[in-house]
């Protein structure tokens, strides 16, 4: 059932309150409940997600989800340095895993990501590498929606974002998709006002 305060939050059988999106799946609502929107700040998990959030454009996040355990396994747990590594033949073994995303724009992404990831490392003017990248990008506030049409799909600081990793050599790093990062790896807190998983990171008072 909704709930009565907020009706864009539906009510599960255990009495939480969570958008509809995350009650869909069960696989979602996991995701929802344990991940989605909690501070990621190490450099392979930022990497990890800023690649995942790559592969999601133009597909349903739910199929993202399922292929995570062989996206991990397809680019060595999303270790930089190994995915930097990658020539040709590692290109054709991913374009022709099918349990995986095969996508020859978004895995050479991946690649290119990496070796920029490597980059940061030593880089002179970035403070802790692709995380501190990233994470110098939070917002004074962040929003606070009652409904999801209430959440942008980007800001001005993933748009301030996008620019910076596109002028590092990073791609497939639009505004809406680091937008989207930015939510997931708790940057910006848009759950919505009612929800259980509100305030939870630690991040936003």
């Amino acid at each position: 059932m909704t709930e009565p305060d907020n009706p864009g939050l539906v009510v599960g059988d255990d009495g939480l309150a969570r958008p509809a999106w995350a009650t869909s799946d069960p696989l979602l609502r996991e995701y929802y409940d344990t991940e989605w929107g909690m501070p990621v700040r190490d450099e392979r998990g930022v990497f990890e997600r800023l690649s995942l959030e790559a592969f999601q454009s133009g597909l349903s996040w739910a199929t993202i989800l399922r292929k995570r355990p062989a996206f991990r396994q397809a680019f060595v747990d999303f270790d930089p340095k190994a995915v930097a590594g990658f020539g040709e033949a590692d290109v054709d073994r991913l374009l022709g895993d099918a349990t995986i995303v095969r996508n020859r724009a978004k895995i050479l992404a991946t690649i290119t990501n990496a070796r920029a990831t490597l980059r940061l490392r030593e880089a002179s003017d970035v403070d802790g590498g692709l995380a501190g990248l990233v994470w110098s990008f939070q917002p004074e506030a962040t929003p606070r929606p009652h409904r999801l049409a209430d959440i942008p799909a980007q800001s001005p600081q993933s748009a301030a974002l996008s620019r910076e990793l596109k002028r590092r050599g990073f791609r497939f790093v639009g505004p809406t998709t680091m937008h989207a990062l930015m939510e997931a790896i708790g940057i910006i807190d848009t759950h919505l006002v009612g929800s259980h998983r509100r305030g939870t990171s630690g991040v936003w008072a």
